[in-house]
């Protein structure tokens, strides 16, 4: 990775290498729940390693240990550099599995609710998430995404983004309010990334390591044999690679294990070659 940097939305400089903050209440959605402090000191560590881009959601938790109240906890006062990024639109149904989508008239609501949960004022960056877990693309988001729109204008949101997304539901986002990240799915449709890295709009792929609900698009094989030669982990060339897709991809890699944080943020300085890129494209 040459860039190490990206500025999201024109005005908040941050490392393309993040932190996202799914599984600090849970390695996986069956297991068992992670001890409180263990995720306040992964998030104390990440941002002693130098990660300023922490990805979350009010819905990321278990057992009563939510993700945005293990930050407010661990990273008040907040640094000056430090961008939070969560994202609107999922309900959380009987299972506590977030499989509903928040109305217009819902999101001012959860907008505020993060805001209380994190001990903000204004929020740096808000996806609208739109859909289930399986593909995008469909649905009209012009409604729901006014309505954040107009949360921006108010001050309580510094930047907008969309998630879950296919070209049109882009564009329809674009045409009401500048769009400051994707985040998608990471797989082998990247049909979104031409465009994102030509209108400078940050491209940040969820379950970059799979997420333990599909693989990768890159091949095991072929990630264990550059793994190998470089004496790197499978995920640290994974994450490499993702970052060298484009230099407006963000890697927002999660964990709740601190030697699993240091070896993803090591990532960030393993360089891959021409070669080594050529064998992991699909």
């Amino acid at each position: 990775m040459t860039v190490k940097t990206f500025s999201l939305g024109g005005d908040l400089e941050i490392n393309r290498l993040g932190f996202g903050a799914m599984r600090l209440a849970a390695g996986t959605r069956t297991g068992p729940v992670r001890d409180a402090q263990t995720g306040i000191a992964v998030l104390r560590r990440a941002v002693e390693l130098g990660v300023n881009h922490i990805d979350t959601a009010a819905f990321y938790g278990r057992g009563g240990v939510w993700a945005n109240e293990l930050i407010r906890k661990a990273l008040t006062p907040y640094r000056d550099d430090l961008v939070i990024a969560t994202k609107v639109g999922p309900l959380p149904g009987p299972d506590g599995v977030p499989s509903g989508q928040a109305t217009a008239d819902q999101l001012r609501g959860l907008v505020e609710t993060d805001l209380r949960a994190l001990g903000l004022e204004r929020l740096d960056l808000v996806y609208l998430r739109v859909g289930g877990v399986t593909g995008a693309g469909g649905e009209s988001i012009a409604e729901r995404f006014a309505v954040l729109a107009g949360l921006r204008a108010e001050g309580l949101i510094r930047h907008l983004g969309v998630s879950n997304v296919d070209a049109a539901q882009l564009a329809e986002a674009r045409a009401i309010a500048p769009v400051a990240a994707v985040q998608n799915r990471h797989s082998d449709d990247l049909g979104l990334l031409a465009e994102t890295k030509d209108a400078g709009i940050a491209y940040v792929p969820y379950f970059p390591l799979g997420g333990g609900i599909g693989g990768s698009p890159i091949d095991a094989e072929q990630v264990g044999a550059v793994a190998a030669r470089l004496g790197a982990t499978a995920a640290q060339v994974m994450i490499a690679s993702l970052l060298a897709m484009s230099s407006t991809a963000l890697a927002i890699p999660g964990t709740g294990l601190i030697h699993h944080l240091e070896e993803n943020v090591a990532a960030g300085d393993l360089g891959l070659s021409e070669e080594d890129l050529s064998e992991l494209r699909p």
